[in-house]
């Protein structure tokens, strides 16, 4: 009881100014979020869900504590626990003040609160996003105790509800089968959606979720958040049902081997928590978080993308400096904006020419590029494209001068035999001047080659066997502070190079998440792009990412997948091509160069319209999307065959978000060299009223397996 005195003095004076005598409303558009003072002086959440009328908030009462502590009476999860110097484990938080922000359409809400026996202080900060319905949420936690303390729980926040039922919508996979949608019911007891991997994070769970109340929610009907966290290391997702059907949702980072000891004065914020409230169903929730994430959460959000050609394919390792310089050649047929050179260009006394060497030994393989990036740059240039490269700068093969010369840079345990994935380990990026190397890295490259236009970052391995050898003692900070380096590092980045396209890449989607992204202009979601896999991984992946961010490319992946197929799928998201441009008919190469025009005739409205899905490729052999600007003068409808059987017989598609008193021309586009379009309503005006109330057969005849179409619908 050493801090009691003063420290209570202090609490009840703020207590006594402060108590508010109206609740704390966060509210957006559509959206309430409450919460009360008890008589206790505790903060207790009384609503979330649509937005009330200004004069029910005073009514409010009652409710679930906001941010849960343990120790004390709470019998659950908790959203943060922490052992005090003198050893004691308990915390009870109780209000001391709040304030709130509002920078046109963005509010900021500090609720702070202090224990009223120990000089520990938590900020609750919500920012709501009014326009685009979405509020993010993270907590801030600080102490004044003599020495440091353990933290072992410290979530982003914590939200209460109280329906009579919940499902819970989550997202999981694999390597090369990535988001794969599940559907379950939430029963009593804990149910966890988490990571344990690193620098790797997302490779089995993606860090997203729908939770839906009292029913299972569709596109267009249900009572729903989606929720995702801003964090590119160990997340972890707890929904518990108690006793009485209450569910506490509580986000954040993983305490997973990630006890933290907090230094007097040092503060500890935690990631984001995104989400948006829905009682329009999932369609309305995914677009809410479209929106905000092109406004506030990629980088360059609303700004341009390029179309690329990839090396990969065409050439894997093997490759030199004039066969690079033939490959522009097809770029430049193709139409895109940028050739990308893949892995394989480093390393001398350990030249990278399989995945067993050269990470780490980033100059150039004198043997395979004599003159150099800038040569390639410059070449490029003289064909009319860019230039882009790979890079892998957080990782190392033992086999590489940078193992050699720095063994202490490298995470792995000590006395133990190293654990190697896809023959790499992983640097200690918690170490300072590790980070300086990898940002030197990419420093290096652009400095001596400006031309540069484009980075694709990759990150191909989680971590495993970790120990770091800077952390010394603090290895339950490791996790942690992994994450923080990396976003050092990339802060440096972008404050000499703001704008570059950067590719956010591990492996396929082992990294997609919000905190990285406000670094990257866009992820890759898989290592597949077999066009029919391709539809539902970017089916999962299009509910909380807008289609600007999602990277797909047309290889020849894809057994029975005709080009066309192949291409309609990836023009639903961030055109791409992996290719050998050299082995197509005329016609494919034709074809494509179309594509490519339409492609970037057609951008906008994909990148920046608003998304409906239509059909979930979950539900029929088939997968209809349809982009509509904010105008709503134009559209573009993606219709995908999938692998079909003679009894499919598919009804009328009844189109959303148009608008009912304009009319709108309906013509097929994208075709292949040589074909027409055999839409009996090709070419036809409808109203938006006819077109979303009857609607339209997009498969009349027979329906051929793997075959697609893309419609431009235009107001006239």
């Amino acid at each position: 009881m050493k801090y009691t005195l003063l420290w209570l003095f202090n609490l009840l004076v703020i207590t006594a100014l402060s108590q508010p005598t109206s609740p704390i409303v966060i509210q957006t558009k559509n959206t309430s979020l409450v919460f009360t003072i008890g008589k206790n002086h505790r903060v207790y959440q009384s609503y979330l869900g649509a937005r009330l009328a200004n004069t029910e908030y005073s009514t409010l009462t009652g409710g679930q504590e906001a941010y849960l502590t343990a120790g004390m009476e709470n019998l659950f999860e908790p959203a943060i626990r922490l052992v005090h110097a003198d050893g004691n484990p308990s915390l009870e938080l109780t209000y001391a003040s709040h304030t709130a922000n509002q920078q046109g359409n963005v509010t900021t809400t500090r609720i702070i609160l202090k224990d009223s026996v120990y000089p520990v202080e938590v900020v609750l900060q919500y920012t709501a996003y009014f326009n685009e319905d979405v509020i993010t949420a993270s907590a801030t936690i600080q102490h004044h105790e003599k020495k440091p303390v353990r933290l072992t729980h410290y979530a982003s926040t914590m939200l209460h509800f109280n329906a009579d039922n919940y499902w819970l919508t989550q997202f999981h996979g694999e390597w090369a089968r990535e988001a794969q949608m599940v559907d379950e019911q939430l029963t009593n007891g804990v149910k966890n959606i988490e990571s344990k991997l690193g620098a790797r994070a997302d490779f089995y769970q993606t860090p997203t979720f729908f939770l839906s109340l009292n029913n299972p929610s569709t596109e267009t009907s249900g009572e729903l958040i989606a929720g995702t966290l801003g964090w590119t290391g160990n997340f972890q997702f707890t929904f518990e049902v108690d006793q009485r059907n209450q569910l506490r949702v509580r986000p954040g980072i993983n305490p997973y081997a990630s006890d933290y000891t907090l230094k007097p004065g040092e503060l500890f914020t935690t990631p984001d928590f995104i989400f948006t409230y829905s009682n329009q169903g999932k369609g309305q929730a995914s677009r809410n978080l479209h929106r905000w994430a092109r406004n506030y959460g990629v980088l360059d959000g609303n700004g341009p993308r390029l179309t690329l050609l990839n090396n990969w394919e065409a050439t894997y390792f093997n490759f030199n400096e004039d066969k690079l310089v033939e490959l522009f050649d097809g770029a430049k047929q193709l139409g895109v904006d940028m050739f990308l050179l893949d892995d394989g260009w480093f390393g001398n006394a350990f030249p990278r020419n399989d995945d067993k060497a050269g990470l780490g030994d980033w100059q150039e393989n004198k043997t395979k590029l004599p003159h150099g990036i800038g040569h390639l740059v410059s070449e490029a240039d003289k064909k009319g494209i860019k230039f882009g490269i790979w890079l892998e700068p957080e990782m190392v093969n033992p086999k590489s001068e940078l193992y050699q010369k720095h063994p202490d840079w490298i995470l792995r345990l000590p006395n133990r035999a190293e654990n190697l994935s896809r023959n790499q380990l992983v640097l200690d990026l918690t170490n300072p001047a590790v980070q300086n190397f990898v940002f030197g890295i990419v420093d290096s490259m652009l400095t001596k080659n400006p031309g540069v236009a484009y980075i694709k970052w990759d990150c191909n391995r989680p971590m495993s066997n970790t120990y770091s050898p800077y952390l010394k003692e603090n290895q339950s900070h490791l996790f942690i502070e992994y994450t923080r380096s990396f976003y050092k590092v990339l802060d440096r980045i972008r404050a000499k190079y703001p704008h570059l396209p950067i590719m956010l890449c591990s492996g396929g989607g082992g990294r997609t998440d919000y905190g990285a992204l406000k670094y990257f202009t866009e992820f890759w979601p898989s290592d597949n792009t077999d066009g029919l896999e391709r539809v539902f991984i970017q089916w999962g992946y299009s509910y909380f990412f807008p289609a600007n961010t999602i990277a797909a490319h047309i290889t020849s992946m894809g057994k029975g997948q005709s080009l066309k197929f192949r291409t309609d799928v990836a023009m639903s998201a961030k055109l791409g091509y992996d290719i050998r441009v050299n082995e197509m008919t005329p016609q494919e190469l034709q074809f494509s160069q179309e594509a490519v025009k339409n492609y970037k005739q057609l951008s906008d409205v994909i990148w920046y319209g608003d998304l409906y899905r239509l059909i979930s490729p979950y539900e029929e052999n088939r997968s209809v999307l349809l982009y509509v600007n904010d105008q709503k003068s134009k559209a573009v409808l993606f219709n995908y065959n999938l692998t079909t059987r003679r009894k499919d017989l598919f009804t009328k598609v009844q189109l959303q978000g148009l608008d009912p008193k304009k009319n709108y021309r309906f013509r097929e586009t994208n075709l292949f060299p040589g074909t027409k379009a055999t839409n009996p309503d090709n070419d036809k005006v409808f109203t938006g009223e006819y077109l979303m109330t009857i609607g339209l057969n997009l498969t009349p005849g027979k329906v051929v397996p793997l075959t697609s179409n893309i419609f431009e619908i235009t107001a006239e």
